[in-house]
């Protein structure tokens, strides 16, 4: 009898341990159902932010991915007023930056854009009418240029219209002359107001080669210059007679 007591008291020792690990377990899972809509709100309200829209961190939604254009010396502004077509005007700005205006006085417009320039001419005429209404339009600006400079056809400044590659900018300025240095063309283009790159180009590799890969685009502002050859250095020197005579050595 003993030892069937002693057997039982073991198995009910066993029923409670399990009930009480079963408790246990029900418990942690009881929290982890409370707490989890709790961090599913926190995510809701106070989501990750990877990429935010509002235009603090996206690029894309702030003015300086598209700049406004900014006045120069020598663009071309109209003025008209809407009540007051007397001072309506056309100015351009001046090497200083300032634009004369009808009946007040010279305004500052360089490095500004259209609209900031609006409100200033509003605001200067605040004294002499009541409640302008201005709009500014512009007129004419230095519109995209490259230089052709050296041994091409026709050297001068151009207008840079589309996208342009260095062997195009040298067919529209005429194309190379008799005595021209293909295979060294230098490209100068300003990065800086106190640096300016030098690209030394081989167009009369690409041009043999037939692979125009390595044809670089032109900027604005780009300066092309076309050396002369060796050849027509030396010939302004020489005799015609000898230069006769290197082109027919057979006559020896």
């Amino acid at each position: 009898m003993n030892g069937i007591h002693a057997v039982r008291a073991i198995i009910y020792s066993v029923l409670a341990l399990a009930c009480c690990i079963a408790q246990q377990g029900l418990g942690t899972t009881a929290q982890a159902q409370q707490s989890g809509p709790d961090v599913s709100r926190a995510e809701a309200v106070d989501p990750p932010n990877t990429g935010r829209v509002d235009g603090t961190r996206s690029p894309a939604l702030t003015e300086a991915r598209r700049p406004l254009y900014r006045l120069r010396p020598s663009d071309v502004v109209e003025i008209q007023f809407a009540f007051s077509p007397q001072l309506d005007q056309t100015v351009t700005v001046q090497p200083d930056g300032f634009i004369p205006l009808r009946g007040s006085e010279m305004l500052y417009a360089q490095g500004r854009t259209i609209p900031e320039l609006q409100d200033a001419v509003c605001k200067q005429y605040t004294g002499v009418l009541h409640d302008p209404q201005v709009t500014v339009a512009l007129k004419d600006f230095d519109k995209p240029f490259f230089i052709a400079a050296g041994e091409v056809g026709r050297p001068g400044k151009y207008e840079l219209r589309a996208d342009t590659t260095m062997i195009q900018a040298v067919a529209i300025a005429g194309g190379f002359t008799p005595r021209a240095k293909h295979s060294q063309v230098v490209l100068f283009r300003r990065v800086s107001e106190e640096t300016v790159e030098a690209h030394l180009l081989n167009a009369k590799s690409m041009l043999k080669a037939r692979a125009l890969s390595e044809d670089i685009h032109l900027q604005p502002g780009d300066l092309l210059f076309v050396p002369q050859n060796l050849i027509s250095k030396i010939r302004q020197y020489l005799p015609a007679s000898n230069l006769s005579m290197y082109a027919s050595p057979t006559q020896f």
